[in-house]
C-alpha cells in the first residue's frame, strides 16, 4: 500500500501520492530539438531537486549548481517566473529553469527565455505541451520532461 498525503478542504479532502523519488528513478527526456549540454543537464537536475522543497507554483533559476532566484506560492506560474527572474537579475543569462509542475501556457517559458534562460526542466503533461515545446524550439532552448510533478495542493 502506497503512503498518501491528505489535505482537508471545505466539504471534503484531497488524497495525493507523496513525491518520493531517487535520482536513479528519474528518467528525464529531452522533448526539444536541442539536447541540454552536460553543464545544463547538471544544473537542471540540481534545480529539479531544489524546486521540490519550495511552496507550490514553484520556479527555480539556477546556474553552476547555485540557486539564483525562486518564485513560489503565486496564483499563476508566470508570476512565479517573474519573481524568480527578478531575484536572479542579470545572472539569469545562461541559466536554467525548473518548474514544479507543467506550464499551462507558453508565457512562462517565453518570459524566461527573454531573460537568457537556456534550458528548462518540468514534468510535462499539459494539453498545451506542444505550444510550450514550440517556443523552446523557436529559441533553441533545451527542454526536459520528467513525468514527475512536485506541485502539491
Amino acid at each position: 500500500t502506497a503512503i498518501s498525503d491528505f489535505r482537508y478542504v471545505q466539504g471534503g479532502f484531497l488524497i495525493q501520492t507523496p513525491d518520493f523519488f531517487t535520482e536513479s528513478e528519474l528518467q528525464p527526456r529531452t522533448v526539444t530539438n536541442r539536447q541540454p549540454t552536460e553543464q545544463e543537464l547538471s544544473d537542471l537536475l540540481f534545480a529539479w531537486k531544489a524546486v521540490k522543497g519550495i511552496k507550490s507554483n514553484a520556479i527555480v533559476i539556477a546556474k553552476d549548481k547555485t540557486l539564483l532566484g525562486m518564485g513560489a506560492g503565486q496564483p499563476s506560474r508566470v508570476v512565479s517566473v517573474e519573481l524568480a527572474l527578478k531575484r536572479a537579475g542579470e545572472q539569469a543569462k545562461g541559466s536554467v529553469l525548473a518548474s514544479d509542475a507543467f506550464f499551462p501556457f507558453a508565457d512562462g517559458p517565453e518570459l524566461a527565455i527573454s531573460h537568457g534562460v537556456t534550458a528548462i526542466i518540468q514534468p510535462g503533461g499539459s494539453v498545451r505541451d506542444k505550444e510550450v515545446i514550440d517556443v523552446a524550439n523557436k529559441h533553441s532552448v533545451a527542454m526536459v520532461f520528467t513525468g514527475i510533478r512536485h506541485f502539491r495542493h
